[in-house]
Parts: C-alpha cells; sequence; structure tokens
C-alpha cells in the first residue's frame, strides 16, 4: 500500500514577509542612494562644502600644472619629429639625385666596357689618344667610388634621422596619452566641485566667494584698485609692464590651460603677463618658480611671483600690500586676493 504523505502547509505570512523585506530593502537603497555601500551620503554644511571644493580645486590645479607641463612636452617632441621628417625628405632628394648620377654612369659602362683594356689598346688607331683616355677613365673611376662612399653615407644618415624620428613619435605618443590622463582627472575634480556647490544656494555660494559675480563685485573691478600705484613700485619697467597687465585682466574667468587673452590659469595669466612686457617665461608653475632669482617675503616688491602650497601648484603676480592678482579657479576669475589667502610656498624676481 503507498504510503500518504500530508501536503506541506504553506506559511501563510511568509511570502508576505518575504515581499516586504524586500521592499522595505529596495526603499532603503533608494533613500540612500544605494550602490554598494550601504552608507548614505552625511549632510553637509556650506563650510564643509566650501573646504571639499576648495580641495578639489587645489587637486585640480595640481593636474592642470602637470597637464600644462606635459602639453609643453608634447609640443616640443612634436617639433622636433617635425624637424627630423624635413630633414630626412631633403636628403633623400639629395640621394636620388646621387643615385640617378650613378645610374648613367653604369649605364655608359655597360654599353662602353665589353672590351678588355688591353685589346682595346691593341685596336686602337691612336694609342697615345687611347692611353690619355684610359686615364681620365681611372680618374672617372674614382670619382665614381667615392661618390657611391657618398651614397652610402647618406645612407645611414638618413637612417639615423629616422631612428630618432621613431622615438620623437613614441614620446609624442606617450605625452599624449599622459595628457588624455590629466584631462580625465581635472573634469573629474571640477565635476564633483560643481556638483558640490549645488547644495548651496546662490545666497551661501556669494557667501562663500563662489560666485563669479559675487568676485566680480568684490573689487576687482573698484576704480581704486589701479596699477598705478603698484607699476611705480616695481623694480623695472617691464615688472611694471606686468602689473599692469595683470590689473586690464581682472575678471576674467578662469579656464585651466587658458594663457589668454580672454581666460586664464594660475601659470597661464603669469606667463601672459611677462609675454605682454617682452618677457618669456615657462608654462608651468614648476618651471616658473626657477625662471628667476628667490626672493623672501620681506623682500617682495610689485612684479615678483608668489607660488603656494608644497607643491607649487598655485602662482600669482605680486601687487602690493600683501596682495596679489591670480586666476583662483574656475568658480572666481582674475581678482586681488590677499597672500594669506593660499599657503605660501615661496617668491621669484623675474628680471
Amino acid at each position: 500500500m503507498a504510503a500518504h504523505r500530508k501536503p506541506r502547509q504553506r506559511s501563510t505570512g511568509g511570502g508576505t514577509a518575504r515581499t516586504a523585506a524586500t521592499i522595505a530593502l529596495a526603499g532603503a537603497a533608494t533613500a540612500t542612494g544605494f550602490d554598494g555601500t550601504g552608507h548614505a551620503e552625511p549632510q553637509l554644511t556650506p563650510g564643509q562644502v566650501k573646504a571639499k571644493v576648495d580641495k578639489l580645486y587645489q587637486e585640480a590645479e595640481v593636474a592642470t600644472e602637470k597637464y600644462n607641463g606635459a602639453k609643453e612636452k608634447a609640443e616640443a617632441a612634436g617639433q622636433r619629429l617635425k624637424g627630423l621628417q624635413d630633414q630626412a625628405a631633403r636628403k633623400e632628394e639629395r640621394l636620388n639625385t646621387a643615385r640617378e648620377a650613378l645610374g648613367a654612369v653604369a649605364s655608359a659602362q655597360y654599353r662602353n666596357g665589353g672590351l678588355d683594356p688591353a685589346v682595346q689598346l691593341a685596336l686602337s688607331d691612336d694609342p697615345d689618344r687611347y692611353l690619355e683616355n684610359a686615364e681620365f677613365v681611372e680618374r672617372a673611376g674614382n670619382r665614381q667610388r667615392s661618390a657611391v662612399a657618398g651614397v652610402r653615407k647618406q645612407l645611414r644618415e638618413i637612417e639615423q634621422l629616422r631612428g630618432a624620428a621613431h622615438i620623437e613619435l613614441t614620446s609624442l605618443k606617450s605625452r599624449q596619452s599622459e595628457l588624455k590622463r590629466h584631462k580625465r582627472t581635472i573634469t573629474g575634480k571640477l565635476g564633483s566641485a560643481r556638483r558640490l556647490l549645488t547644495r548651496l544656494t546662490a545666497e551661501e555660494r556669494t557667501r562663500l566667494g563662489e560666485s563669479p559675480r559675487a568676485s566680480r563685485a568684490s573689487g576687482a573691478r573698484d576704480p581704486l584698485a589701479a596699477p598705478g600705484p603698484a607699476a611705480a613700485q616695481a623694480p623695472n619697467s617691464r615688472a611694471a609692464a606686468a602689473v599692469s597687465y595683470a590689473y586690464q585682466k581682472l575678471g576674467s574667468p578662469y579656464v585651466w590651460g587658458a594663457t589668454g587673452p580672454n581666460a586664464f590659469d594660475c601659470s597661464g595669466l603669469v606667463q601672459a603677463a611677462y609675454r605682454s612686457a617682452g618677457v618669456s617665461l615657462p608654462r608651468t608653475t614648476y618651471s616658473q618658480i626657477d625662471a628667476g632669482r628667490r626672493v623672501s617675503r620681506s623682500e617682495l616688491l610689485p612684479g615678483d611671483l608668489v607660488f603656494f602650497y608644497a607643491g607649487i601648484s598655485h602662482v600669482g603676480i605680486y601687487v602690493g600690500d600683501g596682495r596679489m592678482i591670480h586666476a583662483p579657479n574656475p568658480s572666481a576669475p582674475v581678482r586681488i586676493a590677499p597672500l594669506d589667502e593660499m599657503p605660501y610656498a615661496g617668491a621669484t624676481r623675474v628680471v
């Protein structure tokens, strides 16, 4: 007789409980922005937002200076590569001309060189003339051997140029990859900063100095903030011209990688200011600090370059009274600011 099994009773509340738990977890995930960490992002005060944003801007500026340096090196590698390619092309033209000349001589020898020289002498109607011609041919043969040696030398030089061009091309590709990497870092940091700033009201952003409009109204265009006194105190005419240029650019937007005339990053503003005065400066803060004579903070004069942060990632132009003109970050245009706004690292007098 077959055994009879009693049907298993389904729990009347089990399915409902499981469904409720699933819904609760889903709701918790939605409420906390669940992304695998299970932690809700804490609510930040305006001051904490500003601190985070300032840190992101500073990190982006470090990456910007690295980007500027990589771009400068990529451009130099590109110019060297073009120079090598042009040089190789010119040598190849000369090589082709030399080869054509050798080919013409070889064809003539093939046509006229079938008889042994002794036989040609025996058959000659004018032995004296033949001997003169033979001497000429020998000299021509020496010139031909010299031409062949010249062709071989040109071939070696062209191969050397091609090898050097290959090295420069590899360097260029490496710099281009570096540029892309730094660009991703910069855009990522700036994007994070923008997202943080959206948490603040317009009034809070203005109060914290994060509004470009507020920055312009903070004295950037104040007629009392004239370049006259600062330029007069500059150590020479070129420094004075750089200071005047910086004053003219107050209110210009910050754009990473920009060197003017309508937008700047920090080292781009400094480079453009001194370029207007006829002085060529390197592109990056790391190089600009070594572009002149170091001066102490107590020795500062208008036109001196002032640097900030331990990594020398920010620069401004000193204008006197403990102030500088600089391009701060994407949330603020070129403006006047106190030196104590950032951790001071040193100064250089360019001229």
